[in-house]
């Protein structure tokens, strides 16, 4: 699986971790890769973390199984630094993207020893000012293509677009709002 990125997201129940799984397997679906797109739930409740992933290849993917050793990880939740170990098997190639107010060396400590890539995005922020409440899934969607660069900017705008106005036909507020938020999350994750 050498042209396989595989990407592991930490969430909470109800934050939209698994709702940007799938429609990063969407939207690489449309630019003509093969996808996989899939949640890990523990309790099904709200709040409790789960686990969501995603395989992104340049050739047909023949593997159907958790995500282990993963290329890169979004953590939507910056408490669950404290409570799950979200760098275990993480490539040291790779990277890490957390949803924080937090600099890069205040997370640190957390990541048990980490080496690769450290990023944060204040998802709250950008999805409070862009569509009013606190969303967290589509900047922390933005955020993951920009550092792992699994599509093309111009690719994945041009397919959330087209996803989100598919989703949202009635809604043409959600619909800029949710572009605004993605636009300001690929900008500005650091």
């Amino acid at each position: 699986m050498k042209n396989t990125v595989e990407i592991r997201w930490h969430g909470r129940g109800g934050q939209g971790a698994k709702s940007a799984a799938l429609m990063l397997a969407d939207a690489a679906f449309m630019t003509g890769k093969y996808v996989q797109g899939f949640p890990e739930y523990g309790p099904e409740r709200m709040g409790a973390p789960i686990t969501a992933y995603n395989r992104i290849s340049d050739t047909q993917i023949r593997v159907h199984s958790n995500i282990y050793d993963p290329d890169y990880v979004v953590v939507v939740d910056e408490t669950l630094l404290e409570s799950v170990d979200v760098t275990k098997g993480l490539n040291p190639e790779g990277a890490i993207v957390i949803n924080t107010t937090k600099s890069v060396d205040e997370v640190k400590p957390f990541l048990k020893g980490y080496t690769g890539g450290v990023y944060t995005i204040d998802a709250r922020r950008i999805s409070e000012e862009a569509l009013g409440k606190y969303f967290p899934n589509s900047p922390m969607l933005a955020a993951i293509v920009a550092i792992s660069k699994v599509m093309t900017k111009e690719e994945f705008f041009r397919e959330m677009e087209s996803s989100y106005r598919h989703k949202f036909a009635k809604k043409p507020e959600v619909i800029d709002g949710n572009l605004k938020a993605l636009h300001m999350a690929y900008e500005e994750v650091e």
